[in-house]
């Protein structure tokens, strides 16, 4: 059995296409491995995905979690403060490496007045008494990131990944087909979400331009194939949108010789 190892940093869009996704409770799409399966059969792609909070937090992390935050014992849900502060993604051994500029175009974090460190306080707002006077206490809101700020961010997480491995780097972007979204003049509506992820993609175009990286371009495949069809909301896709784009994952792949580079080995 011939192997590839896929290490993701990011959310839901990463983890729904590249290894499942269930809606209620009911498993849609069975990941990547369906894709490779069918195109090359025995091979197997392993999927090792942590959550991120964005950009800026995880050129700030250390590998350490804060040792106030790690005596909280917060419930942060898919955001554990071990992923929010994890450097694995500039470590890992994987073959390619996958990003997405979503958490960018949407996060809202809080950053520590005292020791200065970022935070996605996930669920805060159920959380005990004691932990959200804490959050009020003690952090303030972190502007949003704009598409200079996000694309600058990474940049240099690029670059220290490149520091340590030469695997292939893909990035997806964003669907920047809203529902709902009518939109045809567009002045006075510069913050709308739409036009946001439009700026957002073409940031990682140009990017793409200057590092080389690979953009698995979400927008395109949903626009070819009927993002009213495949998109279960502004960010989400059903099980044939997540189809759709790891196909297009492993075309990348495939692409970049990654399979071919795998059986060439000694």
């Amino acid at each position: 059995m011939n192997r590839l190892t896929l290490f993701a940093k990011g959310n839901l869009d990463l983890r729904d296409t590249l290894h499942s996704l269930r809606l209620g409770g009911t498993l849609g799409w069975n990941g990547v491995n369906e894709i490779v399966r069918e195109r090359h059969p025995g091979w197997t792609i392993r999927f090792r995905h942590e959550t991120w909070s964005r950009s800026d937090a995880l050129l700030e992390a250390t590998g350490a979690v804060p040792m106030e935050l790690a005596a909280r014992d917060l419930p942060l849900s898919s955001h554990p403060a071990t992923s929010q502060f994890s450097t694995a993604v500039f470590e890992t051994e994987a073959d390619a490496i996958v990003l997405s500029i979503q958490p960018d175009l949407m996060i809202s974090l809080v950053r520590n007045r005292r020791h200065g460190y970022l935070l996605l306080p996930s669920g805060w707002p159920d959380w005990p008494a004691d932990d959200q006077a804490w959050i009020r206490d003690d952090f303030e809101s972190a502007p949003a990131l704009g598409v200079t700020e996000s694309m600058a961010a990474f940049k240099s997480i690029i670059e220290r990944i490149r520091a340590h491995t030469q695997a292939p780097i893909l990035i997806y972007n964003v669907s920047s087909a809203v529902p709902g979204d009518q939109i045809h003049a567009h002045l006075g509506m510069e913050d709308s979400f739409s036009t946001r992820i439009r700026q957002f993609n073409l940031g990682l175009i140009e990017l793409s331009q200057k590092t080389g990286i690979s953009v698995i371009d979400v927008d395109a495949i949903l626009a070819r194939a009927g993002a009213d069809r495949l998109k279960l909301d502004a960010l989400h896709l059903n099980a044939e949108g997540c189809r759709l784009v790891a196909a297009e994952v492993v075309r990348v792949l495939e692409d970049l010789g990654l399979f071919q580079a795998a059986e060439d080995a000694p």
